[in-house]
């Protein structure tokens, strides 16, 4: 049963450096459709599209996003820097690690969401008509899509489930813990 523990606890610590760092390209990619429509819009501070202001709202968001993307990269080191992804025993210092990770995706997934979620609303309030009247006379790129603000549902999604399992994993390797430490006061009751 350990075994079985074992690799899925490494798979799992192995999954959400993986998740971080999507959530890390995700915060890096958010802005893009952004700048390449709403960009030009701006002369001299002002925009001539209604709604455009989006793109300098969301530039402290998108710096913060990125802040945290890294934040949860270096929390989930500490997991392996603690040995959490291969210690058969844990100790208090993968009980912190796991507590500290599975607060700060969270609190992080948390506050994303109603940000991004707050920030679509803004953007679908652009006046599309007129971006694209600019965009056509301008050659530049033009688009309704909220894939961008979409697709942090997949991110944050994902990293809520990684936490709900690396929290199960917990259960599991305390339960297997006193499990063993049974057996092993059994041993020595027969051995005496």
């Amino acid at each position: 049963m350990y075994k079985k523990q074992m690799k899925l606890q490494r798979l799992l610590c192995i999954a959400l450096i993986i998740i971080c760092a999507l959530a890390f390209v995700y915060s890096l990619g958010i802005m893009t459709d952004l700048y390449d429509s709403l960009y030009g819009t701006f002369r001299r501070g002002k925009t001539s599209v209604s709604g455009a202001e989006i793109y300098n709202d969301m530039q402290g968001f998108n710096k913060a996003l990125l802040y945290g993307s890294i934040g949860m990269i270096l929390l989930c080191l500490v997991l392996f820097i603690t040995s959490t992804h291969n210690r058969r025993r844990y100790y208090i210092g993968n009980y912190c690690a796991v507590g500290l990770f599975s607060a700060g995706s969270v609190v992080y997934s948390v506050w994303a969401h109603r940000m991004i979620e707050g920030f679509k609303a803004q953007f679908l309030g652009i006046d599309f008509a007129a971006l694209a009247d600019y965009a056509s006379k301008r050659k530049s790129l033009y688009t309704e899509s909220t894939f961008w603000f979409d697709i942090h549902y997949l991110v944050f999604g994902l990293l809520l489930i990684g936490t709900v399992l690396l929290i199960l994993n917990v259960l599991w390797k305390r339960k297997l813990m006193k499990e063993e430490q049974g057996l092993i006061a059994r041993g020595k009751e027969a051995a005496a």
